[in-house]
């Protein structure tokens, strides 16, 4: 009896580590990236890796932020000093899912899968008096602006406050 609970244990353990797939919310730039990509992808090329590479070098010139580095990290961008977009464009013309590829990926390089994007701060209900000059600026740098002599958190605060109405929805 025992040797059969021992053998099913077993199994089982052998059959975990089979099944790997993503946890929840892990790869989730790789992912949007690929499904966003994948959505902007002409008839004529989704069935050819040669040109879904070309399509993503094209795509990847308008990325911002992380979906910028994940470019970066797979050779989608010229200064990158990698490139495995072959492990992008052939399952992508198969076609294969977006979770899947991004596991291949992963297998690859690790760092594929430990971009997060940032969480969202949301202007109408939030203290800037009490968000980190990091976070003053990373919002002025995401609308496109500059704080020219922008010293003290409070020059900040400023800047962000005459900007608002410019790149809010009220």
């Amino acid at each position: 009896m025992k040797l059969t609970h021992y053998s099913i244990l077993a199994i089982l353990g052998f059959c975990s580590v089979a099944v790997s797939g993503l946890k929840p919310g892990e790869c989730e730039v790789c992912i949007k990236v690929i499904e966003k990509f994948a959505a902007t992808l002409p008839d004529d090329a989704k069935r050819n890796p040669a040109r879904i590479e070309e399509e993503f070098k094209k795509f990847c010139k308008t990325s911002k932020n992380k979906e910028n580095r994940f470019c970066y990290y797979i050779g989608g961008l010229e200064e990158s000093a990698t490139g495995i977009l072959g492990e992008l464009s052939k399952p992508l013309s198969y076609p294969m899912p977006a979770d899947k590829i991004c596991e291949r990926l992963k297998k690859k390089d690790n760092q594929i899968c430990d971009l997060r994007y940032d969480v969202e701060i949301d202007l109408k209900t939030v203290d800037l008096k009490k968000l980190k000059v990091r976070d003053l600026k990373k919002i002025i740098n995401d609308w496109g602006e500059d704080c020219q002599g922008c010293i003290e958190k409070s020059d900040f605060i400023q800047r962000i406050e005459e900007l608002k109405p410019v790149h809010t929805e009220l």
